[in-house]
């Protein structure tokens, strides 16, 4: 099975649902080729932390302070409900960019790492309150990953990347993605698209139909 998701590092929904559909997966013993697409929440960060996730919440969403820390408050207690710790208050909101750019370097040059080093950032951000977007926290993840330390320093400190990076954001813009997470999962010829952080037991239910071949009368949209 392949399974593509648009997601972002700044996205707990995206944290949550990435970790009940790996667990569904796992739990199925589906054998999966994983691929991140990148979907930045707040394109305008910068790479150096700029106010609280409450702030951010306000200016993005328009929500009165007490609700954008309910709001927060909420999404930690349904990940520590699922198992996953999660430090949301704390969040040092910074650019997602840099994080998504190495994603796409690992993908293309170590595809076993792939879905390894998406959780290694996830946690970084969302449990250890890491700055995502410094170099040395993702060299560091890479250091844990085996991968070598010159090369992946220069690769971040370098622009590649940066491209298909936009390239890929822009081609969820055209096909109408307002939100994520978002999950394409493949199999043969048959796709089954999933919108959202679905429980685990209901993406066990979607995988299972896709590979019986039984989705031609479900929709997840």
């Amino acid at each position: 099975m392949r399974i593509m998701h648009w997601s972002d590092f700044n996205c707990p929904n995206s944290y949550i649902g990435l970790h009940r559909l790996k667990k569904a997966a796992d739990e199925l013993d589906v054998d999966v080729e994983w691929e991140m697409k990148p979907f930045e929440l707040y394109p305008t960060l910068f790479n150096t932390p700029t106010g609280s996730i409450i702030t951010q919440n306000i200016i993005k969403y328009g929500l009165t302070p007490e609700i954008a820390e309910e709001k927060i408050s909420e999404t930690e207690k349904i990940a520590h409900e699922d198992g996953l710790e999660m430090n949301y208050h704390t969040i040092q909101m910074t650019s997602s960019r840099k994080a998504h750019r190495l994603v796409k370097y690992i993908q293309n040059k170590h595809t076993e790492l792939g879905i390894e080093v998406v959780l290694k950032i996830y946690e970084a951000n969302f449990v250890e309150n890491k700055v995502i977007a410094d170099t040395d926290v993702l060299v560091g993840i890479t250091n844990e990953l085996g991968l070598d330390e010159k090369k992946i320093r220069d690769f971040l400190e370098g622009d590649s990347y940066s491209f298909e990076v936009q390239i890929e954001e822009e081609d969820a813009i055209h096909m109408g993605v307002e939100s994520i997470p978002l999950y394409f999962l493949n199999v043969s010829e048959e796709q089954l698209i999933i919108p959202g952080a679905f429980e685990k037991e209901d993406f066990k239910i979607a995988i299972e139909d896709l590979i019986n071949g039984e989705i031609q009368s479900k929709s997840y949209l």
